[in-house]
């Protein structure tokens, strides 16, 4: 395997990147609002995806025919409307680093549908979304990758039973002295590390999640791993968007 270069060969550190989404978005303005980044190449964009009937039929007019497609698919206006409002600002982020129009920008599916510019370039890019808005990241760094995921503070879920398939049993060790509520906590922002890190090698739900160790889960992470999860490969940040949000970027060097 190629060695990652010194500047990002350092999986065995993390940082915690604090950045209060309130101070960048006001009411009435809907266009990707830049954020301030943790690493030079590292752009990150916010975005709420609420928008009116008239916004919306602009939106569709900046899409390929086949994500028009794929929002006829979804079965209630809500989620159709947020696909279209956050493609469209995902669109919108890359056709301003490309020079291009949005509608121009041509994104394809790679292996297990991980979106893809194409033709292939330096540039690469992830979006998540939750309870209504969007973080985009864009990364130009060429031989990597970046993901990103995003996680509602309050979602209620059987964590206990989750982390007992996704976390390894040091993780698990780590979190059992703390109360339900801080177990609920913990598994989510452990959470957003791992699906940060596998949208970023488009493994998805395939990768191996209960063999991905990240440590400290409220502050720095570390990755342990082998493959392409070795931690020399990895550099994570969380991501402090809002209150009631945990984000994670994930940026890993693909060789």
């Amino acid at each position: 395997m190629q060695s990652a270069p010194a500047s990002t060969a350092r999986g065995a550190l993390g940082s915690f990147f604090a950045v209060s989404v309130s101070e960048f978005t006001s009411s009435g303005n809907h266009a990707p609002t830049a954020l301030p980044s943790p690493e030079r190449d590292l752009k990150l964009w916010w975005c709420p995806l609420a928008r009116g009937p008239g916004e919306l039929a602009a939106l569709w007019s900046t899409l390929s025919p086949e994500e028009i497609e794929r929002a006829n698919r979804y079965g209630t206006d809500a989620l159709r409307d947020r696909y279209v409002a956050g493609r469209a600002a995902l669109r919108e982020t890359l056709a301003q680093r490309l020079r291009t129009a949005p509608r121009d920008v041509v994104i394809r599916r790679g292996p297990r549908g991980r979106p893809l510019l194409e033709p292939p370039g330096p540039l690469d890019f992830n979006v998540t979304h939750t309870r209504g808005v969007a973080l985009i990241a864009h990364l130009a760094r060429p031989g990597f990758r970046v993901g990103v995921d995003i996680e509602s503070v309050d979602r209620t879920l059987a964590h206990d039973g989750l982390a007992r398939k996704f976390l390894t049993a040091r993780e698990r060790e780590t979190i059992a002295d703390l109360d339900d509520d801080g177990r609920r906590r913990a598994f989510l922002r452990l959470w957003t590390c791992k699906e940060a890190m596998s949208k970023a090698t488009g493994d998805g739900i395939s990768a191996p999640f209960g063999e991905i160790g990240i440590d400290r889960p409220g502050r720095l992470v570390v990755v342990e791993g082998d493959g392409p999860y070795d931690p020399a490969r990895w550099t994570l940040h969380a991501v402090d968007v809002a209150h009631e949000l945990l984000a994670t970027v994930a940026i890993w060097f693909a060789g």
